[in-house]
């Protein structure tokens, strides 16, 4: 298991692509599927900074692990800002909508559900805990 910790700040947003596209490398997943997997992560890292420290006025850091085990690549997050479930977030009701006539928010989180094969989500001991999945292939 590799683990990164960084500053829950959007300057650290670079640092967790460049750590999440280096455990994908390894675990030699194809760029279709980096992408999708650093897109993810980083939308949900994104989130954690603007929603779950910055706008309530909390600090604190970001956890992120890579662990390759079982034909899968997880991906943690682990922070202490203000609890988040985001599966409990709607997704979005029209896509295909202008931008303009679109509802503001949840888009990030639908991304980050659709670009992995498996996101799930526990608060434990004051700590978000998001964890990505994706299977590999032979």
């Amino acid at each position: 298991m590799e683990r990164l910790i960084v500053p829950g700040n959007l300057e650290a947003l670079a640092q967790v692509r460049d750590f999440v596209k280096r455990a994908a490398q390894k675990a030699d997943l194809d760029k279709q599927t980096v992408y999708r997997l650093v897109l993810a992560v980083d939308e949900m890292v994104a989130n954690i900074v603007i929603h779950g420290y910055q706008e309530v006025g909390l600090s604190g850091d970001v956890s992120v692990t890579s662990q390759i085990a079982n034909g899968a690549l997880s991906v943690t997050l682990d922070d202490t800002a203000l609890q988040y479930n985001p599966l409990e977030r709607l997704d979005p009701v029209d896509l295909e909508a202008p931008l303009e006539e679109r509802q503001i928010g949840g888009l990030g989180v639908f991304l980050a559900k659709r670009g992995v094969d498996q996101l799930s989500y526990e608060y434990v001991n004051g700590h978000n805990r998001n964890s990505f999945v994706v299977q590999l292939t032979d």
